[in-house]
């Protein structure tokens, strides 16, 4: 099969498996182009019903569960630190853990405008051309809620939603006596009989629509499309304007593969990473890095964790799992973002796990001992939080060159990042728990956390994309500036991080993309 594999000249390689390689794979597949994706994870069973667990450590058993086998190297605010990230490396990549939210961003998240003028300046492709590919992406992800009635915009064309439990109307009701316009949170599952709402782990079936159900399985069975996993791609090699191929390692094998085209989608963090190892005598910086931006502007959500008790008297079992409301998104002339039901309850295991999240990023790190401690602290919050429920404020973070993906010499494979909280990014934290503080009251609430969060499950803007080369490492169609032949349809593409989940962006962003290339292809037209 390898022979076969390396001997075949491709249309076009898809490097990573997620939502954004995922997705344009099956486009390009569809439309009867040749397709190899090349994931460095394996392509686990599709029975397994596997959980992200950062408690997780050794090296072969995350990779063998899809898990990102290695730590995260990053100094925050000048202290190094190392930690398991919220990420996948495996076929579908970090979707196929997600809570499978796929909400639409508002206008003045991409556009420019006198009443909410925008941070960059908008985005080089605006709101208007992207609503076909947002309404597209909809469809493919099997996209069902309701909409936000506090949004401007025409409708979606959105599927209905399941018939909402009574503790989560009980808990809307109770938002809405509160002034607040919750609604049912945009949510790409199918909603097969006997779904089982794999919200947070792996979808034994394909009722929950992520990289995997909704990209490579179906590109796959056109038969134009062939995965090869468990496959490093550990440098892209070519002339000074072109890919020509790539060099990759598959079980200690090294071998070469050859495209038309190649599509980068190896998420924010690995997507940079690659080509900063990519260093060649034509791109002594890494490949298209010869404005050194490649890597820069990194972002994050930051998050603000909460707990929310149902009114008395309306105790009820089970994670709230689709509420969302925007009251927050954007207020007086600060931008925030999103509030949103995580799926799970204030239980003692979850509180466990969250505190070993945060501890794995403090100055005690490096004794191990003290790390089992947290269920001391985690049992008493278990106890004193009983029955409420767990929700998660998402905050925009906003784009600085400093905050970057960097390549560790000593360890080329590896991922490390450098970050620094903006004072302004304080300061509207601050102000989004205020203006969160007053809006819930009259309810039992509890913000779980006392400075901001980094979501590193979020991670975007590594290489933005814009009309001028001089500030931007892509061009309006996601190609590389200084690479004819390369594009990029993950999170790094963004030139801003938007106050709501990523993934349907990545998504539309991929079938736009996707068209621009079935076009090249079909016409034989070479990019310049």
């Amino acid at each position: 099969m390898i022979d076969e594999i390396v001997k075949k000249s491709w249309d076009v390689i898809v490097i990573g498996t997620g939502i954004g390689g995922g997705t344009i794979g099956r486009r390009l597949a569809e439309q009867g182009l040749s397709v190899l994706f090349v994931e460095a994870g394996p392509n686990g069973p599709r029975g397994e019903q596997t959980p992200l667990d950062s408690d997780v450590s050794d090296p072969v058993a995350r990779r063998v569960r899809g898990f990102l086998p290695t730590r995260i190297k990053a100094e925050i605010n000048g202290r190094a630190s190392e930690f398991f990230g919220p990420l996948g490396e495996g076929v579908g990549g970090s979707s196929v853990f997600y809570a499978a939210t796929l909400e639409r961003p508002e206008r003045h998240d991409l556009d420019d405008g006198p009443k909410r003028p925008h941070p960059t300046g908008g985005w080089p492709v605006g709101y208007d051309n992207f609503q076909p590919y947002y309404d597209a992406a909809e469809k493919l992800y099997h996209v069902c809620g309701h909409e936000d009635p506090l949004s401007v915009e025409r409708p979606s064309q959105l599927l209905k939603p399941p018939v909402q439990t009574a503790g989560d109307r009980a808990m809307m009701d109770g938002f809405r006596h509160g002034t607040l316009h919750p609604y049912q949170a945009h949510m790409a599952v199918r909603y097969l009989p006997n779904c089982k709402n794999c919200f947070g782990f792996k979808c034994p079936r394909d009722c929950k629509m992520d990289g995997r159900s909704a990209g490579i399985e179906p590109a796959l069975a056109t038969g134009n499309a062939t995965l090869l996993d468990k496959s490093a791609v550990t440098a892209l090699r070519g002339t000074n304007k072109s890919i020509t191929h790539i060099e990759v390692e598959r079980g200690g094998l090294k071998f070469v593969l050859r495209a038309k085209k190649y599509v980068l989608a190896a998420g924010a963090l690995g997507s940079p990473r690659l080509l900063l190892a990519s260093k060649s005598e034509y791109w002594p910086q890494g490949c298209g890095n010869s404005n050194g931006l490649v890597g820069c502007n990194l972002m994050f959500h930051i998050n603000e964790m909460i707990a929310i008790w149902p009114k008395r008297g309306q105790k009820f079992k089970g994670a709230s799992k689709a509420i969302a409301m925007r009251d927050f998104y954007y207020r007086d002339g600060k931008r925030y973002g999103v509030v949103q039901a995580m799926g799970l309850e204030a239980s003692y295991g979850e509180i466990v796990h969250y505190l070993n999240m945060m501890y794995d990023r403090s100055v005690l790190r490096s004794l191990n001992v003290l790390r089992h401690l947290t269920r001391i602290p985690a049992f008493i919050a278990a106890k004193l939080f009983g029955s409420a429920k767990i929700f998660v404020g998402i905050m925009e973070d906003l784009p600085y060159a400093h905050n970057r993906v960097i390549l560790d010499q000593a360890d080329p494979g590896s991922i490390s990042v450098q970050y620094s909280f903006a004072a302004e990014l304080i300061e509207r934290h601050h102000n989004f728990r205020r203006t969160m503080k007053k809006a819930f009251r009259g309810q039992r609430v509890a913000f779980l956390g006392f400075q901001p969060e980094l979501n590193f499950g979020h991670p975007s803007g590594t290489l933005r994309f814009g009309g001028d080369p001089a500030n931007s490492v892509l061009n309006a169609s996601c190609r590389m500036h200084d690479i004819n032949n390369l594009y990029v349809v993950d999170a790094s593409f963004m030139p801003t991080s938007m106050g709501i989940n990523p993934s349907l962006t990545i998504a539309a962003n991929a079938l736009r993309v996707g068209d621009h290339l079935i076009a090249e292809l079909s016409s034989g037209a070479v990019s310049i």
